[in-house]
C-alpha cells in the first residue's frame, strides 16, 4: 500500500507541476483572442462541487476499461487544476518582462522560456504547489476507495480504515492511532523540506512594485 500510495502521489505531483505551470504561463504571459475570458471560465470550475461530476466521470472511466486501475487518480493531474493555475499565474504575473525579452532577442522560443527562466525563478510557488498537490492526494480517502477495488491496490488513506475494526471486535484504537502517527511523516517531512521556500516566497511578493 506504500508503493501504491508512492506512484500516485509522485505522479500526480509531476501532472500538476506540469500542466498548472505551463497552463499559468499561456495565461501570465501569451496574448490571446478571449484568453481573460477563458482564464474565467477557468476559475468558475472552482465552483463546481466534486459530487456533480463524480458520475459522469465514474461512467466514463468505466467505459474506458480504467476502473480498478491507478489511471483515473493519476490522469486528470495531467490536465490542469483551476486553483494551482491561478496561483502559478499570479507569481508568473511579478516576474519582469525584461527577462523574457532579453530571451526573445536571443532567439529563445516560448517553450524555452517556460523551462528555462520561468520555473527555476518560481521555485517557491512550484514548492507551494507541490506541497498541497502531496497532502491533498496522500490524504484522499475517497477517490481511491470509489475507483480501486482490489485491496491490494489500496492507499494508505484507505488502508488506515482497516483499523476500524470489525462489529464483532471493536475499532482496534491503539492500532489506528499508530498507523496514523507513521502515516504522517511523509507530508511533515515534506513540509519541513519545503518551508523554506515558503518563506521565499513572501519575500519576492513583499517586493514586488
Amino acid at each position: 500500500m506504500r508503493s501504491n500510495t508512492a506512484i500516485i502521489v509522485s505522479l500526480v505531483m509531476v501532472g500538476t507541476l506540469l500542466s498548472c505551470s505551463f497552463t499559468a504561463y499561456g495565461f501570465a504571459r501569451l496574448n490571446a483572442p478571449g484568453k481573460n475570458v477563458i482564464f474565467m471560465l477557468v476559475l468558475a470550475t472552482l465552483m463546481l462541487p466534486g459530487a456533480v461530476t463524480l458520475v459522469p466521470t465514474y461512467l466514463m472511466f468505466n467505459a474506458i476499461g480504467w476502473v480498478n486501475t491507478f489511471l483515473p487518480l493519476i490522469v486528470p493531474a495531467f490536465f490542469g487544476s483551476a486553483f494551482n493555475i491561478f496561483l502559478l499565474r499570479q507569481f508568473y504575473m511579478t516576474i519582469p518582462m525584461e527577462l523574457e525579452e532579453a530571451a526573445k532577442i536571443d532567439g529563445a522560443s516560448v517553450y524555452r522560456i517556460w523551462w528555462s527562466i520561468m520555473l527555476p525563478l518560481s521555485k517557491p510557488v512550484l514548492a507551494t504547489v507541490a506541497v498541497f498537490t502531496f497532502v491533498a492526494t496522500y490524504n484522499d480517502f475517497f477517490l481511491p476507495l470509489i475507483y480501486l477495488a482490489d485491496e491490494e491496490k489500496y492507499t494508505i488513506a484507505v488502508a488506515l480504515s482497516f483499523f476500524q475494526g470489525s462489529p464483532r471486535i471493536g475499532p482496534q484504537m491503539h492500532l489506528l492511532m499508530a498507523a496514523v502517527t507513521m502515516s504522517i511523516l511523509p507530508p511533515l517531512i515534506l513540509f519541513l523540506a519545503a518551508q523554506r521556500y515558503f518563506v521565499r516566497g513572501i519575500v519576492t511578493s513583499g517586493l514586488k512594485g
